[in-house]
Formats: C-alpha cells, structure tokens, sequence
C-alpha cells in the first residue's frame, strides 16, 4: 500500500539535535524542596486525588520517586514543572519536602511540547484537558516549525521531511488528524458545555457543532438543555449550526429545532401515503400534517370501537 513504510520522526529528533541528547543523559538527579516547584503555566491536565492517586501515595511511600520529574529554571526563582504534576501532589500526601527532579533549561515551546507529551502517556485524560493540551502543542509545534512560505503554505517546515504540524502530533499522541481537529474546537464551547462533555452528558460529536456558535448562542443553547433536561443529537446540533449561520440563535428558533420530532419507520414495515392535496379539503383551515394523522387515527379508532359494539 502506498505510504505504508513512511516513518515520522519523533519530536525528540525534530526538536533537539545531537548534543542536546548527549547532554541529557549526563544530567543529574537533583532532590528539590516541593516548595520550590511550581505548576505549569495553563497546565491543561487535572490533578486528581482519585484512586490512581492513592496507589501513588502508597508506591512513594514504599517505594520514594521512581522517575524523576522534569523542571526548568523560572525567572523569578524556583523551578516550574514541565513533567511530573503528579509525582509533586504523591510526593505531598505522602508527607515528603523533596523529590527527585532534572533540572533542564529549554524555551516555551519546547516545555510546552515535552509537557503535553509525557501527559498524553495517561490512561484517564478528560475531553476538556485533550483539547486544551492538543491546541497548545499544535500551537508550540508550529512556531518551532516557523511560518511556511508562499511555496509552503501547508506549515511545513524546510527541515521537517515535508511532515504537516497536525500529523506530527497525531502521530505522536495516537489520534487521528481529524479527530485532533475536533477536540482542539471544544476550545471554542463555554465552560458549562465543556463540563457536560466531561462527565458524558454530552456527546463529543454535536459538542464540535455546537463550538461553531457565538458564546452567546451556546448560552441560549445551554438554558434550554437545562431547562428541558436534555441534550441535542447531531443531527440537532448540526440544524443549530446552520440556522445560526443565517440568523442569530433565539430561544424560539432553538426550541424550535430541539422540539422537532424526526420520525423513524421500520424498513420492514409498510407504509401508507396519502397525498395532502387530496384530504387537506375535510379538515380544518390551518391543520397540520402531525395534526391531519391524529386525528384520521381518532376516526379509525372510533370506527374499529363501534365495529365492536355492532359485533356483541
């Protein structure tokens, strides 16, 4: 198949050179106070005192810090985490003043690259911390890479082999290009939808759709979802996008919208089709379609009753 022994390089290789890895593995361990570490600036990732956390309070204590953290110099004094947020909080309630850390000097970007790539190796990452490390790796990759010239006008860089920002990261965190595309636009939601996004209420697919609307609209959209306890389909957060590209959203159009009933027939089931023109005459001016069928049903369920009485 054609492409299939293309290999990417590895960020380690694109943005680092030789001496830098020959100067990484003459780097020593240094013990830090905790006190002296400081989170990552925008880290995207929680840090939760869950179950997973509590099995790392047990193995530090039993066992001290396994893998160093990874820290940078800050301007200001002490040292920011670039790797190890976790081991800081394990090495917290386990009552420790220092862990094991390399010091390291290296710009934004590549802190920001090395951070979001020694998370993506977790098991639990929510929707919200994906889209958020996603969108600021893409972004830090970018710069490194610099701007493309007219030529290259598909953020390729002159030194890169021609390898695209985006399939560089996919490739790194093990998602599809397009699927890295949609968690980046859950950047666009308001918090309160993002939050739904977590905790599964809302699905990831219509959440993409909704990402497209003003802040404003995504309230308006959140309120009635609250209001009615609901959430939206694709289908109805795709008519929201577009109704929202012809007109601002209201509470009327979006209820509109949401209310709608999309009707599902068997296809193994027959159906009957009768034409508007023909019985619109014997109903009343103004009736609708939903409004014409339950009333025919009425008719026929009268009709099956009286057929029953005659029968006795």
């Amino acid at each position: 198949m054609y492409g299939q022994n293309i290999s990417l390089p590895s960020l380690d290789n694109l943005f680092s050179s030789e001496s830098d890895r020959q100067d990484a593995k003459l780097e020593k361990v240094q013990n830090l106070r905790l006190s002296e570490l400081f989170s990552f600036k925008d880290h995207p990732f929680q840090i939760r005192d869950d179950e997973e956390m509590q099995k790392m309070v047990d193995s530090i204590k039993d066992h001290g810090v396994l893998t160093p953290a990874i820290v940078r110099p800050r301007p200001e004094g002490g040292y920011e985490l670039v790797s190890g947020h976790r081991r800081h909080r394990g090495c917290t309630l386990a009552g420790l003043d220092t862990m094991p850390c390399i010091v390291r000097e290296m710009d934004d970007d590549t802190a920001v690259i090395l951070m979001v790539d020694s998370n993506c190796q977790r098991e639990h990452i929510l929707p919200s911390e994906k889209a958020k490390a996603y969108k600021m790796m893409l972004e830090a990759l970018q710069r490194k890479r610099g701007r493309p010239s007219l030529e290259n006008s598909g953020q390729v860089g002159p030194n890169y082999k021609g390898v695209r920002s985006n399939q560089l990261l996919a490739d790194d965190v093990g998602e599809s290009v397009k699927q890295i595309q949609r968690y980046i636009r859950l950047t666009d939601l308001i918090p309160d939808l993002l939050d739904m996004v977590d905790e599964g209420q809302l699905k990831l697919t219509p959440a993409v759709e909704l990402s497209s609307l003003a802040p404003h609209e995504q309230e308006e959209v959140l309120e009635y979802l609250q209001y009615m306890e609901c959430t939206p389909s694709l289908s109805q957060a795709q008519k929201l996008k577009t109704a929202s590209k012809n007109a601002p959203l209201t509470p009327e159009s979006i209820e509109k919208i949401m209310s709608a009933k999309t009707p599902s027939v068997s296809a193994r089931e027959p159906q009957i089709r009768l034409s508007v023109s023909k019985i619109e005459q014997y109903f009343p001016k103004g009736y609708t379609i939903e409004q014409m069928e339950q009333y025919i049903i009425r008719l026929l369920e009268n009709y099956e009753r009286s057929r029953s009485r005659e029968g006795r």
